[in-house]
């Protein structure tokens, strides 16, 4: 073999192991984005499985069925001295009986059936009716309310005729009561705005979500008028003013940390420090946004000072050579800048927030509250301590309550991260077009 054929087979040798090692890396790109396509699939996979689960349990919670019915106010079974001590589930009872054909027995079995097809809260009208004109008595007013919830669930589909009768709480003949009351038209279905309405009760066909969306929100208005003011200013001084020592190295590790401890020790902290010491309310909006405000400060602080490090440098030497104070560059020039990311990381980190459960627990907003919150103080409750509270009540049809309450907790996130994305848009600088149309920016 001559030299010149050496020569000729070197750079085919070469050229060989360079187009190898293309092809090898093509390949691994082509791999990684693979990757990162089934990575977002399987995500979006579960996260279809996940909303679409909920919305099936509880997208029927937003349809109601109510009842009509005439009912006649016997003066013999009303005491007018002692209006609240009627019985007024038996004259609704009586009413519904009338209308099916039906007659009680010595015993009242069948007026018991009835009544545990109707809500108490024809009882509670009637009360309320009598109490504001008394002339009421003896006449026939009609009356309209919400099913008991079984009966509810029965027109919704998740109570069968056939699931074998001792496994169900309603047996052949009231199933056949409310064909007969549907058939006569005196039950109809609409959409269910006492879910929107009303606020936590026993019963679950009244229970609703308004004191919770309440509670939700006032404790929020504090979280945010406590953590997003001072958590900025503090990544403000920590990023521009602070010296660079020993001492800021140290409180930015614990800044650091403290956005790393589980949530319920935040509630431990508040039980100690705000109930136990400073005696603030229990179970109220103030406790729990103090709470919340020291749960989201480390977030909205390292939020705070990612959105001021990338601010240029320029900026801030430009506004200095011009003759603007440490101050004026900040507050005038880096900080208006810097708002997008500042508000982004704020919003977000407050909608983290109100999805803690743990940490109001433990400082008593599991309690019962039937309604919504008298001011910053009083008893209140939230979204999810009430998703919370459903899920673990014994009742059927507040697991289907507790699939709507996350929903609508689910919506209320979507609207505050929508929030953040229309206020980063907002606050966003973008450069002016000059009067041809074209961009004024000198790099284009």
């Amino acid at each position: 073999m001559t030299d010149a054929t050496l020569g000729a087979a070197a750079p085919r040798s070469a050229f060989s192991a360079a187009d190898d090692r293309l092809k090898k890396r093509h390949r691994a790109e082509r791999l990684f984005k693979a990757q990162g396509i089934a990575a977002i699939v399987i995500a979006m996979v579960f996260l279809v499985v996940l909303v679409g689960r909920i919305v099936a349990q509880g997208y029927t919670t937003f349809e109601a069925h109510t009842l009509s019915v005439p009912v006649y106010l016997n003066p013999d079974r009303i005491d007018t001295s002692d209006l609240s001590g009627v019985n007024y589930d038996y004259i609704v009872a009586e009413a519904v009986m009338k209308k099916l054909g039906v007659q009680d027995d010595d015993l009242g079995t069948v007026s018991t059936k009835v009544q545990d097809l109707v809500s108490r809260d024809f009882g509670f009208q009637l009360l309320n009716k009598l109490k504001a004109d008394q002339s009421l008595i003896g006449k026939t007013i009609e009356v309209s309310g919400p099913l008991k919830a079984d009966a509810d669930l029965y027109f919704k589909g998740e109570l069968k005729r056939s699931t074998a009768e001792g496994d169900r709480k309603l047996d052949n003949q009231q199933l056949d009561w409310l064909d007969q009351l549907q058939k006569a038209g005196a039950i109809k279905s609409g959409f269910n705005f006492a879910f929107f309405t009303n606020s936590d009760s026993t019963e679950p066909e009244q229970a609703g979500v308004l004191g919770a969306v309440v509670g939700s929100a006032m404790m929020l208005l504090i979280t945010a008028l406590i953590a997003v003011p001072v958590g900025v200013m503090a990544a403000v001084y920590l990023e521009e003013f602070a010296p660079k020592n020993r001492w800021t190295d140290v409180i930015e590790v614990n800044i650091n940390n403290l956005a790393a401890v589980p949530s319920i020790v935040y509630g431990l902290l508040g039980l100690a420090l705000f109930i136990n010491w400073l005696n603030v309310p229990r179970s109220s909006p103030l406790v729990g946004g103090l709470v919340l405000a020291l749960m989201a400060l480390p977030t909205v602080i390292i939020a705070t000072r990612s959105a001021l490090k990338a601010v240029p440098p320029s900026i801030r030497e430009a506004a200095l050579g011009v003759g603007a104070s440490k101050t004026q560059t900040v507050f005038h020039h880096v900080l208006p800048l810097a708002m997008p990311g500042v508000m982004t990381g704020a919003i977000l980190s407050l909608a983290h927030a109100l999805g803690e459960t743990a940490p109001l627990l433990m400082i008593g907003m599991v309690s019962f509250v039937p309604g919504v919150p008298e001011g910053f103080t009083g008893a209140a409750t939230v979204l999810p301590v009430q998703v919370f509270i459903w899920e673990n009540a014994s009742e059927r049809a507040f697991h289907e309550r507790t699939a709507a309450a996350i929903i609508v907790l689910l919506v209320f996130m979507i609207v505050m991260n929508a929030a953040a994305v229309i206020l980063r848009r907002r606050f966003e600088r973008r450069p002016a077009a000059g009067a041809d149309g074209a961009s004024a920016d000198p790099a284009r």
